[in-house]
């Protein structure tokens, strides 16, 4: 069997253990051809370019007929 702690661990000392894990919002960019967010070192999903060049092409969405 394992060893177990003794005492009960204080809330501020569990705190302080996990002060690193947090949630951080990811990093966004504008994208330098139509200013959509993006995220760095990915292609723009809104216009498909990547570093000045054409790396996607993106398709006109359809329109719906009703």
């Amino acid at each position: 069997m394992a060893p177990l702690p003794k005492r009960k661990i204080a809330h501020a000392r569990q705190g302080e253990r996990r002060a690193h894990m947090k949630i951080e919002a990811e990093a966004v960019m504008n994208c330098p051809q139509c200013n959509s967010p993006k995220l760095p070192h990915h292609a723009c999903t809104n216009c498909g370019t990547y570093n000045g060049r054409e790396v996607i092409e993106i398709k006109a969405p359809k329109k719906k007929t009703s």
